[in-house]
């Protein structure tokens, strides 16, 4: 007979997405510092992030479905394993789709079961703004605030990286807006909420977005590169290169370079990965976000300064976990999930 302990069979609970965003949106201070703490956790090496695995079509090159594990480790403060899985189907936006959807799993640290699933798309998008808002405002510790914020992409993405300029101490006068459809950018400067008060325009192209913005941010949905002329940073603006496949090679060899983690970022055909193939070395990358965080020095202002994150697992994990814990009291557990859960 075993003389194993036995442990109650732990609950799942399944959360709406409109159960996710009021947390996301009552919980905002604790949603930044959840993902401030995974990245401190990721610098001090208490967290495991494997590789993302991409899900591709053979006849559809442009979309795909990621899997994201990861893990929070007891050393981070609050442990937590879990997984995203997102698809991005970039002609979604043409039949008025959002481009991505997405599931988070939360497993438990004890036994491995599943306890929760959530709709995730708004955890995945509220991660990637607030690593950008983060970013920002350490490579902003020793300069001015910027007037003017470039965005290049007008999807969802930007849409919450402005929800998030406060986090950074960026208040904009003006924001500039490129999107191949006009029309998206139209009805993005509609959709932008009042309490910006910055004025909105659209540029007649990237270039001119690119030269006028101290701050420039790409959201896209970019295959390869397609901003391949430099002098367009010669202002040396920082870029929050959020969609890491816009800028040629030659760009990001010219700038500062600064990314959530090396090798998770020169992969995947990345403009950085771009850059590695081509001089056949990595140290044109010289600080991280973790290490930022961390009390490291900014990057200096005597070339333009990209942020690539590629956007970790251990973060839509640690932004779960806080869902998990604020909804699970008032949320019933799905009655009999676990069919037999014992093992005889």
């Amino acid at each position: 007979m075993s003389t194993a302990a036995t442990i109650a069979i732990p609950e799942f609970r399944v959360y709406s997405g409109t159960q996710v965003r009021g947390v996301l949106r009552e919980r905002r201070r604790e949603v930044v510092e959840a993902i401030e703490a995974a990245y401190v956790a990721h610098g001090e090496d208490e967290t495991v992030n494997p590789d993302s695995y991409f899900l591709r079509f053979p006849d559809r090159s442009s979309d795909r479905i990621i899997a994201l594990p990861a893990t929070l480790r007891p050393g981070s403060g609050r442990p937590a394993t879990g997984l995203k899985w997102i698809s991005s189907f970039p002609g979604n936006v043409n039949r008025g789709l959002a481009r991505a959807s997405a599931l988070l799993i939360l497993n438990d640290e004890d036994t491995g079961y599943p306890v929760a699933c959530m709709e995730a798309a708004a955890i995945s998008a509220t991660r990637t703004a607030v690593g950008a808002a983060i970013g920002l405002r350490e490579l902003l510790a020793d300069r001015l605030e910027p007037a003017t914020i470039s965005l290049i992409g007008t999807g969802v993405i930007n849409h919450h990286v402005l929800q998030y300029l406060d986090l950074a101490g960026v208040t904009p006068r003006r924001i500039l807006l490129f999107d191949r459809d006009r029309g998206n950018a139209a009805a993005f400067i509609a959709a932008l909420p009042a309490r910006l008060e910055a004025e909105a325009s659209i540029a007649t192209s990237a270039g001119e977005a690119i030269a006028a913005g101290e701050v420039v941010v790409f959201a896209t949905t970019a295959a390869e590169p397609h901003v391949t002329d430099a002098s367009l940073f010669e202002h040396r603006p920082i870029v929050l290169h959020l969609s890491l496949r816009d800028l040629a090679p030659e760009i990001v060899l010219e700038s500062h370079n600064v990314v959530d983690d090396v090798d998770h970022c020169l992969k995947a055909s990345t403009s950085l990965h771009l850059a590695e193939q081509r001089v056949g070395h990595r140290r044109f990358v010289g600080h991280t976000l973790p290490g930022l965080l961390r009390g490291h020095s900014p990057p200096g202002d005597d070339r333009p300064v990209i942020l690539s994150p590629f956007g970790m697992g251990i973060l839509d994990v640690a932004v779960g976990d806080l869902v998990h814990r604020s909804l699970r009291s008032g949320c019933p557990p799905v009655d009999g999930f676990f069919f037999d859960a014992t093992r005889f």
